[in-house]
């Protein structure tokens, strides 16, 4: 589908992107039938999980019937985000086309519905395929499957596409490109100059800087992933019979990077659209200033008419993916890590809950398993007491961690983006120990019950 072209839609180069580039996150592709990608389904799993941490609606997960019902909610409400945001598309001109006079029109009105038509077929494909997946039919989840085909592709293209997206003789790959500027190192190898062009290519670019910066990422993510912290716990009913609980320090795993990004993806598409209908000059008048203020005002590139916020919320919200960018405003680069870290932080602090994952439901469950922490009496309250010492602490210590890295890695160019980054190694390890989990009952048919 990322390869099959809308039908009633012209060709997309050096048009504006509504998403940008936010797509490696959303697994969508410009002008094609995953122009929305998992964008809906992430945004109703935000909206209910926010209804639901609020306590506008009560769920309780222990209840297989409230889980279902929730899951079939989420379904639907995605069904319904995608033709919200497939609205939102055509009424915003994401599909116009320009004539020769340069005056954007609409698609007709019978264009309109086939491609409306075809981006809803498409989510409820795409929200098939994920179901399918979690019906025992596949591994994992669906969209975490989609999230890191994306961003390793989006990771090999910019380290060694050779197609120039500009027409300045310029390689899209990093490495490419540093091969191709080693002339100057080699003639003056002291020379600062020479390596700052060789590792540095500024601009929106894939440079050596930004691949050196995606390695130590993974690594540091890799590294984060393994530390944890060990309870002892003890089966009651068999004497000898001894484990450890493991609690790690990314507790959430990837869940607040994943809504962080999705709102902050909703904040830069919605105030595109409201800029290009009501504010496109963004006059500081009357309602407009309001408009500049809260949604905010763009810029078009003068290379890929791609619109970036230049004021207003969006501005703030939307990371400077160069060191250059980070330079030349660092107080906006330091108003992003923070919003964006507190993003994190709230939304781990909201699943925990949300998730089942708090100290109250987790003592629950290992005493319903059998389970008891060795040298304290088999008491859901000692138990709940032990866990509270960890489980609050490395939810905020790892939301603000998985933020700053995010971000930091954003502010030097890393390949992929940050948050995508973040994502691809979770969903990896997450298929490594299920390819494992699923090794271990099939040489031990008798763990199933304790493995679930």
């Amino acid at each position: 589908m990322a390869e099959t072209p809308i039908y009633g839609v012209p060709h997309t180069g050096g048009v504006n992107d509504p998403f940008g580039p936010l797509r490696v996150i959303f697994a969508s592709q410009r002008g094609t039938l995953v122009e929305l990608g998992i964008g809906p389904i992430v945004t109703a799993g935000l909206i209910l999980q926010v209804l639901s941490g609020s306590k506008m609606i009560n769920v309780d997960f222990s209840n297989p019937g409230d889980r279902a019902l929730f899951t079939g909610a989420s379904k639907v409400l995605s069904v319904f985000m995608t033709l919200f945001e497939g609205l939102a598309f055509l009424l915003g001109g994401a599909y116009n086309v320009t004539n020769s006079a340069g005056v954007q029109t609409p698609p007709s009105l019978q264009n309109e519905f086939f491609i409306l038509v075809q981006l809803i077929f498409a989510g409820i494909v795409i929200i098939l395929l994920d179901e399918m997946l979690q019906k025992k039919w596949g591994f994992g989840s669906g969209i975490s499957l989609f999230i890191a085909a994306g961003v390793c592709l989006q990771i090999v293209w910019s380290s060694l596409g050779p197609i120039s997206p500009v027409s300045d003789g310029k390689y899209l790959g990093g490495i490419i490109a540093f091969f191709q500027s080693l002339g100057p190192v080699i003639a003056s190898p002291a020379s600062f100059t020479a390596w700052q062009g060789a590792l540095y290519r500024g601009g929106n670019l894939p440079d050596m800087l930004g691949f050196i910066t995606t390695i130590v990422v993974f690594l540091i993510i890799i590294y984060l992933n393994g530390l944890r912290v060990e309870v002892p716990v003890s089966y009651a009913r068999y004497r000898g019979f001894r484990g450890r609980f493991p609690i790690k320090f990314f507790y959430v795993s990837n869940i607040p990077v994943i809504f962080a990004a999705a709102l902050f993806g909703n904040i830069f598409f919605i105030g595109q659209l409201i800029f290009n209908r009501y504010n496109p000059g963004c006059s500081n008048t009357g309602i407009n200033f309001w408009l500049s203020l809260i949604p905010g005002c763009y810029q078009s590139q003068p290379q890929t008419g791609q619109l970036i916020p230049i004021k207003g919320l969006a501005y703030y919200t939307f990371a400077p993916r160069s060191l250059g960018v980070v330079l030349g405003d660092p107080i906006r680069a330091g108003v992003y890590m923070l919003i964006f870290v507190l993003a994190c932080v709230f939304f781990a602090v909201t699943w925990v809950e949300v998730g089942g994952m708090d100290s109250k439901t987790v003592s629950k469950q290992l005493i319903d398993s059998g389970m008891q922490i060795e040298g304290f009496r088999r008491s859901g309250s000692t138990i709940r007491q032990i866990l509270d010492r960890y489980i609050p602490a490395v939810t905020v210590i790892g939301g603000i961690t998985i933020g700053v890295i995010a971000a930091g890695a954003d502010f030097l160019g890393a390949f992929g983006t940050g948050t995508g980054i973040l994502l691809t190694v979770g969903i990896i390890q997450q298929y490594y120990e299920i390819l494992v989990k699923e090794r271990i009952t099939e040489i031990y048919p008798g763990t199933k019950g304790l493995l679930g």
